[in-house]
């Protein structure tokens, strides 16, 4: 079972309920992971604390140029999608941060000049705490392309497992290949007008791919009616809020879990698992 975690912007409290659920679905006694699909900012483990026990390096396919073998004819460059290639003085140079690892370069090739190479651009790190099983994705500096690390981590989703996936950010490619195979999505949002924004964008990402959805309101307020009204509006489940609290934001501060979080959202979600409306 797949429960992403996700915000229509960064900010909202998107990690901090997505490791406050997972370890508290762990002391219920359910088997849980937790992976961190955040591979730009994976700030999952600064509240988790995990020990890491193994790190996996993430290597991707680029062409190697044989130049002996190489006419500078061009096609590789021409049919090359990404502009990863092009040929000068009738020699092939490579971009490697614009390749797409499709390999289409290679099979266009009439003269058998390219193979292909591997190149890492992240980690994968994998922990525990205490009965939770932790994973993390990072990309390297400087890497432009996550959404590989993203794929290697999917095949750390075992079915019998309820696996709380901590999406990026935002609604882009990383969200949506982060979220495809979700049974539901857990989405986080602040009752602001650019909260409800970014929520509304979130939402429309999360429709169209035909997932379950419910909403949680953080830093909750006096202001909270601008997000009610609209989820009113659409039928979307509220499942809980969190306030706008001094205390929580001390404990954020510090890396801190939280122990004093309302559990009342987390509650909805363990109740949907029981009663296997997920």
């Amino acid at each position: 079972m797949n429960i992403s975690v996700l915000s229509g912007k960064g900010g909202t409290g998107k990690t901090t309920v997505a490791t406050n659920l997972a370890v508290y679905l762990s002391s219920k006694g359910k088997n849980v992971q937790y992976l961190d699909y955040d591979v730009e900012e994976p700030n999952g483990f600064i509240f988790l604390k995990p020990k890491i026990q193994s790190v996996k390096d993430v290597k991707v396919r680029v062409p190697k140029i044989d130049s002996d073998k190489c006419i500078g004819c061009g096609e590789c460059s021409k049919e090359c999608r990404f502009n990863a290639l092009a040929v000068i003085n009738k020699g092939v140079v490579l971009f490697e941060k614009l390749c797409h690892n499709c390999g289409l370069c290679s099979l266009v090739c009439k003269e058998n000049a390219i193979t292909e190479k591997q190149r890492k651009i992240g980690e994968i790190d994998i922990g525990n705490k205490e009965r939770l099983k932790v994973y993390r994705g990072k990309i390297d500096i400087g890497e432009p392309m996550g959404i590989p690390i993203i794929k290697e981590l999917k095949n750390y989703l075992y079915k019998d497992s309820i696996n709380i996936i901590d999406s990026p950010p935002g609604s882009s490619c990383s969200v949506v290949n982060t979220i495809d195979d979700s049974d539901y999505s857990v989405v986080v949002t602040e009752p602001t007008i650019f909260g409800l924004h970014d929520l509304e964008i979130a939402v429309n990402v999360i429709r169209q791919m035909n997932i379950p959805l419910g909403v949680i309101i953080n830093k909750s307020g006096s202001e909270d009616n601008i997000i009610e009204e609209y989820l009113n509006s659409e039928n979307i489940e509220l499942l809980g809020k969190i306030p706008f609290s001094r205390d929580i934001a001390k404990a954020y501060s510090k890396g801190e879990l939280i122990d004093n979080i309302p559990l009342g959202a987390f509650e909805k979600v363990l109740e949907k698992i029981e009663m296997g409306r997920l």
